[in-house]
């Protein structure tokens, strides 16, 4: 093995959007490590400037094709926070229904077709489907019935065009949701046996002692709205997120790096979900948990792909005891109102949370925006994960090392579009 070692590659697989990571090393020293992210900066806070509060939905949705919901919720949650109006009932619960939709898509995309390869030694899940082809029809039915959900309340699967700040345009008939039982119920059983065969991947022994962070609400496993918490004692109305977060710009990244105002970084998405809120997961979900061994808190990032699946069920589960229950609200929405005022707004993303600003005038214009995607704010947990787990396998060859890294990298499952975005490694050993 040569002293000094290069390896490139142009990007990396199975992530949304492009970037890269360098990483130097002497011996067994991490000298150098850096996760690039060199997409172009997509601009949507600036053209958020000067349209009316109402656009901000269907505008923001378009940063993602993969969770348009989340950024709807957000801008919505925002926006009528601003407006001091707060949305409850029916229509809060279709706002919980259709993001259970994009959990299951988003979650059934990343398990089956972007992580699962990794663990199985496969270099894409279409090779995978030779030896796995039921698994990846199944993931591919369980992707395609989180996108029918999503479709009969928002009118379409991507960038949805249904949701409005205050609610929606048109509501669902009971009969339109009660089609979807059968899917939902399969989806659920699914799952379970899922959870099942991802448990029994090969997980390298690898702990983390996080500060996570994620939406906690008293009565439910938190999805559309909350407070913010930690499992450090963090406790705060989304209001307060700008008091104790702060960005920064670093010369190798065009997304804003995330940090504890404290000093350090968070981690945001499914383990950190699970932690503060196992408690509080549905009957049979929290069952799948325990049989597949997840405890109440889990700190192993590659079994993130397991808690994954466990959201799977709950969404699921939680699906169909909404649309049990549903009855369709007497008015699709409330109206909303402007003034001259700052709204906060946050919901938990398929990949953590996800929290907007937004400064209005009196006549409804956004005059400021803000916006915090999940992969920001795990950039520089990412980072730090890579550091702790690149000592000790230093000796291996550079495109075992790069693999392993990947996959380190993909039990994140980053949207880098949405963060401006990932992998070109490059190694220098010394």
């Amino acid at each position: 093995m040569s002293a000094e070692r290069e390896i490139a590659v142009d990007y990396l697989a199975r992530v949304e959007g492009e970037g890269a990571m360098y990483l130097k090393l002497k011996g067994d020293v991490v000298e150098d490590l850096k996760f690039k992210i060199f997409e172009p900066p997509r601009f949507f806070e600036a053209f958020l400037v000067g349209r009316r509060f109402s656009e901000a939905p269907d505008i923001t949705a378009r940063i993602c094709g993969i969770c348009p919901i989340a950024y709807q919720t957000s801008a919505c949650n925002a926006m009528e926070h601003a407006a001091g109006v707060r949305i409850t009932s029916g229509l809060r619960d279709l706002r919980r229904l259709i993001y259970c939709g994009e959990w299951i898509e988003s979650h059934a995309l990343h398990v089956f077709f972007l992580h699962a390869p990794d663990f199985l030694g496969y270099e894409s899940a279409i090779a995978m489907a030779s030896d796995f082809p039921e698994r990846v029809e199944a993931g591919l039915r369980l992707k395609k019935i989180g996108n029918r959900l999503m479709s009969v309340l928002g009118g379409r699967e991507i960038h949805p065009i249904n949701i409005r700040v205050g609610g929606f345009y048109r509501t669902p008939t009971r009969a339109e949701l009660e089609a979807l039982v059968p899917d939902l119920e399969w989806a659920l059983e699914t799952a379970a046996d899922t959870a099942r065969w991802v448990a029994g991947f090969p997980f390298p022994d690898f702990e983390r002692d996080y500060e996570f962070v994620a939406l906690q609400h008293p009565g439910e496993y938190a999805i559309q709205e909350g407070r913010i918490g930690s499992n450090r004692g963090l406790d705060i109305a989304v209001e307060d997120w700008g008091e104790h977060f702060e960005e920064s710009h670093v010369a190798w990244s065009n997304a804003l790096h995330a940090r504890l105002k404290t000093g350090g970084s968070y981690h945001v998405g499914p383990l950190a979900r699970y932690a503060l809120n196992s408690d509080r997961l549905t009957p049979r979900a929290s069952e799948i948990a325990e049989e597949a061994g997840l405890g109440a808190v889990c700190t192993n990032p590659f079994r993130s792909i397991t808690v994954r699946v466990v959201e799977i069920a709950f969404a699921c589960e939680e699906a169909l005891r909404l649309i049990d229950g549903y009855e369709r609200p007497p008015r699709p929405h409330v109206e909303v109102e402007p003034r001259d005022s700052v709204g906060f707004g946050a919901s938990e993303a398929p990949r953590g949370l996800l929290y907007h600003r937004y400064d209005i005038d009196g006549e409804g214009a956004i005059r400021a925006a803000h916006i915090v995607p999940p992969t920001s704010q795990n950039q520089l947990s990412i980072e730090d994960d890579l550091r702790a787990y690149v000592p000790g396998r230093t000796h291996l060859p550079d495109h075992e090392l790069q693999w392993q890294l990947e996959q380190a990298i993909r039990c994140y499952d980053p949207c880098i579009s949405c963060a401006t975005h990932f992998l070109d490694l490059t190694v220098e050993r010394g």
